[in-house]
């Protein structure tokens, strides 16, 4: 009698540990939490030891390498090997998952009244819900889920304004430092008290501004006179009529002739000055026409800018609601493909159903699946379940093409295994009934067979408690060295085993 080795885990996986238990509506459960992360059960493995696991939580703690099952060492029922959890040595629970995912749940978030169950729940309301709370991505408040537009536009102090003046985007926290700047910003003449002018028009404003007044062009020098930006009016022509008498003491010729040079050099001094004023004047207004065309092309550019902007927009809110369709059918297309590969398998599972207690299993491929026991990365192998009538015992066998206990390596080991089936309430238990193993000559000259009655004192032949009980069987059912010389059991790399249960008295 061989020592139940679990088939191995399901390649369909969550990257989430299980559901909080406070969704839950009805009166919680331990047999519906995982053993590892103490929430309800998502997507339910089961250990060889009996005990449950999230996929994500089994595949996290194995995922290091072989672990001592934390469950059984609380209960104190430890048992080497099988309270050893490594990958390969659980199989999905799908009666626990589907007990789970009907469940009657509600939402936890304050103001939500969703309610259904888990499956549901998992679908279409986890991480969707509008009274959810999250961070807002820009300033980290956390808000709820259905605010966050309103947030962005209105309250979030990292949000991006477009400036009612020059529309050009900035940050709301700039709003100041952006007003200084602004070439569209409206000012109020100092002289003519005019309003609403913009910054980039200012400077011209002032030039024509018959009451602005700016400092005299020589007030670094010591000039405290204000002036019109206006050009004064030529100064009147001197009557010629006009005589002046003055009478004066000559100087000396020395002292006259010093004053002549120094007032030829200040004549020429202020020629000078002049010339260079005149210089940069001209300069000043070719600058200024310079400006003026500048000022043309940036707000030129400015209305380019504005529209490209309103049709970026306009083009990313399309393709946010072309990428929101394309996932929501990439999610509907993942339903239906998960979906069809369930019925596909049931499919597969009913047409190798026998509901007359013989059953005959074709395996295929004879050769690459030994290899693969030899190495060890596929020790055994289930059989699909048959019965002994539509409502009788549900059962399955096993095989280990390298042998297992005392026939590792040296035997192929055929094993018999009851299973859970709905019907086991109308049952007799313990089961009782006489089983044969056969392996078929496919020459139909020498079968190898061995038969067994149960021990009813064995709980491998009591009423199932999970979805199968421990195997029973053949260790030693067939020496390897029979298969590796020259037979009629091996053709096309196949073989075909049948066992054969008797239906006396039942």
């Amino acid at each position: 009698m061989a020592t139940q080795e679990p088939s191995p885990p399901s390649s369909m996986e969550s990257n989430k540990p299980g559901f909080p238990k406070q969704i839950l509506a009805n009166k919680l459960e331990d047999k519906h939490l995982c053993n590892c992360c103490q929430k309800l059960l998502r997507r339910p493995f089961q250990a060889q030891c009996g005990h449950r696991f999230c996929s994500y939580c089994f595949n996290r703690t194995v995922r290091d390498g072989p672990q001592k099952c934390n469950a059984c060492i609380k209960e104190d029922i430890f048992e080497e090997p099988t309270s050893i959890l490594k990958q390969g040595c659980a199989f999905p629970d799908n009666a626990a998952r589907r007990e789970v995912e009907n469940l009657s749940v509600v939402c936890i978030n304050e103001g939500c009244t969703w309610k259904g169950n888990i499956k549901e729940y998992e679908l279409s309301h986890e991480g969707k819900c509008e009274y959810m709370i999250i961070p807002c991505p820009s300033c980290k408040e956390q808000i709820r889920f259905n605010e966050q537009e309103r947030h962005n536009e209105r309250e979030c102090p990292e949000r991006t304004l477009n400036c009612k003046y020059c529309k050009e985007p900035f940050h709301f926290k700039n709003i100041k430092a952006h007003d200084e700047i602004c070439p569209k910003y409206p000012m109020i003449c100092e002289g003519c008290a005019k309003k609403k002018i913009p910054r980039e028009k200012y400077v011209d404003h002032i030039k024509f501004c018959s009451k602005f007044r700016t400092p005299c062009r020589f007030h670094v020098v010591g000039c405290d006179m204000s002036v019109s930006t206006l050009p004064l009016p030529p100064p009147p022509a001197l009557a010629p009529t006009l005589t002046v008498s003055t009478s004066f003491t000559p100087l000396p010729s020395s002292v006259g002739a010093a004053l002549e040079l120094q007032l030829h050099s200040e004549k020429t001094k202020v020629a000078e000055l002049g010339r260079r004023c005149t210089d940069l004047e001209v300069k000043a207004g070719m600058f200024e026409n310079v400006v003026c065309v500048l000022n043309r092309e940036v707000e030129r550019f400015a209305t380019t800018m504005e529209a490209s902007n309103r049709q970026h927009r306009l083009d990313q809110d399309k393709i946010e609601a072309l990428s929101n369709k394309v996932r929501q059918l990439e999610r509907t297309v993942g339903l239906k493909d998960l979906t069809v590969a369930e019925m596909e398998g049931r499919l597969r599972e009913i047409s190798a159903t026998t509901f007359d207690g013989v059953f005959i299993w074709r395996i295929s491929d004879f050769t690459k699946k030994r290899q693969d026991a030899i190495a060890g990365r596929a020790p055994a192998m289930f059989s699909p379940a048959f019965y002994t009538s539509k409502y009788g015992y549900k059962m399955c066998l096993r095989i280990y093409l390298n042998g297992d206990g005392t026939g590792r390596g040296s035997h192929l080991s055929l094993f018999f295994v009851v299973m859970r089936g709905l019907s086991d309430a109308l049952l007799k238990w313990p089961f009782n009934q006489k089983v044969t193993l056969m392996l078929l000559d496919q020459s139909n000259r020498e079968h190898i067979i061995d038969a067994f009655r149960p021990d009813i004192t064995s709980s491998s032949f009591q009423r199932p408690v999970s979805e199968m009980n421990i195997a029973s069987g053949c260790p030693l059912f067939c020496p390897l060295s029979k298969l590796d010389a020259k037979n009629s059991y091996i053709r096309d790399d196949t073989i075909f085993i049948k066992a054969i249960v008797d239906l006396t008295g039942l």
